[in-house]
């Protein structure tokens, strides 16, 4: 009963000592597979949206031989024709231009993510509004039971 008991002792230590091994070998493989290890200037392409012009996409990164593909999302408003990936201050719209019916407003570059180049400068201009707005209205029951 002793040397069963024994031998079963021993074969738990071995079956331990496996796994622990085991266990050691696939996290070193899957530190490799995420590209993360000893690669330290990753280049990224534009992020390319993965239905029509904008929305949700990805964006392929290179390392040496190592490649990766980052989940990213491209504007769907006038940022758009920047990209996602160029940050920009803007200042006040300017006045109506009455002969093109459009107001503008310039941007100056706050900063370009994964390292892509963007213009220093942009301006973007929309329609001129019509409509003036309304100034807001008292607050709700001031004049009832008063």
């Amino acid at each position: 009963m002793r040397g069963l008991f024994s031998t079963l002792i021993v074969v738990l230590v071995a079956l331990m000592i496996v796994t622990t091994e085991a266990g050691k070998n696939k996290k070193e493989k899957n530190n490799r597979g995420k590209g993360g290890s000893d690669c330290a200037e990753w280049r990224y392409g534009s992020c390319v949206a993965n239905n029509g012009d904008c929305g949700a996409g990805t964006r392929e990164g290179t390392c040496n031989e190592q490649t990766k593909k980052v989940k990213c999302r491209v504007p769907c408003n006038w940022k758009k024709e920047f990209g996602a990936d160029c940050k920009y201050k803007f200042g006040n719209w300017g006045e109506c231009d009455a002969t093109t019916s459009t107001k503008s407003r310039s941007g100056s570059l706050l900063k370009a993510l994964f390292n892509v180049e963007c213009q220093p400068t942009v301006t973007v201009s929309k329609p001129c509004t019509t409509k003036v707005k309304n100034k807001p209205k008292g607050k709700k029951g001031k004049g009832k039971g008063n």
